[in-house]
């Protein structure tokens, strides 16, 4: 459950040149790759990004032309695609990863992929978000235990700290991007300072749109299942695929936000891009 930016790509450490027993193959994570529904979730993801772009253009230069375009090219699905493998695929290409694809192959499993990615488009829409955020806010008061099911699963996936320090960390790079581009001048605890300045408002708005997503992904399902999910989470491999997903997707936003930061300052000073 990625908002928008993740974390902390993994170095793995071969201790013998042999490959481990459980290594997974490239087949597998071809299979797991597509059964998540990554490559649905990189359009959504565009989507989002190119939403974000056009308020970057209001704030910073509102009516001028040709942004769309640039920002279009940025958003590049392939690439977006490209970035994220090759940290997935490190972070997993020693683990077993059986118990992921037998998971996500069951019909619990790709109804929860469906329902996440619906969710994720539905959100798309402001109007869609601010009736969910109410849904979460009413099950805290009228079904308690429902939503304390959700809050262990945002917690065993310690989502809102790794959404928070991607959304940090993309921030960081989008005005190292500004610095690069020549068109703003700040110095690296300038950055920073800024960036920090930013945590108490990230923190509340990704846990208000992490709640609202899963009240309205996971509503279809019985408690049992979202039970079920979360013991995946806890599991070795639950926990190797959340961190797989985040340092994919922290690779994925760091790259376009340092892009987006140099093509803006330049686009500010009347550069041709």
């Amino acid at each position: 459950m990625i908002r928008t930016n993740v974390v902390l790509p993994v170095a793995l450490m071969a201790v013998t040149a042999a490959t481990p027993a459980t290594a997974a193959t490239e087949a597998e994570l071809d299979t797991l790759y597509a059964a998540i529904g990554t490559p649905r979730l990189i359009e959504i993801m565009r989507v989002e990004g190119l939403d974000q772009a056009d308020d970057l253009q209001t704030a910073m230069f509102p009516g001028r032309g040709g942004w769309e375009a640039i920002a279009s090219s940025i958003y590049n699905t392939d690439q977006m695609a490209a970035n994220f493998r090759d940290e997935f695929d490190a972070v997993l290409a020693s683990s077993d990863i059986e118990p992921l694809l037998v998971f996500f192959a069951s019909d619990l499993g790709t109804r929860i992929i469906s329902l996440e990615l619906s969710a994720r488009e539905a959100l798309l829409d402001e109007g869609v978000e601010e009736a969910a955020q109410v849904a979460f806010a009413s099950l805290s008061d009228d079904n308690p235990e429902r939503a304390e099911l959700l809050e262990q699963f945002v917690s065993t996936n310690d989502l809102i700290e790794l959404n928070v320090m991607g959304a940090l960390n993309a921030s960081l790079a989008f005005y190292t991007g500004l610095s690069d581009g020549g068109g703003f001048e700040m110095s690296e605890d300038e950055m920073l300072r800024e960036v920090w300045s930013q945590e108490p408002e990230v923190r509340a708005d990704t846990e208000s749109w992490l709640y609202s997503y899963a009240a309205l992904a996971y509503q279809p399902l019985l408690d049992d299942d979202i039970e079920a999910y979360t013991a995946l989470s806890r599991t070795p491999a639950g926990r190797n695929l959340n961190r797989a997903l985040f340092a994919g997707f922290d690779a994925v936003f760091n790259k376009i936000s340092l892009s987006l930061g140099r093509a803006a300052s330049r686009f500010v000073q009347g550069d041709d891009i």
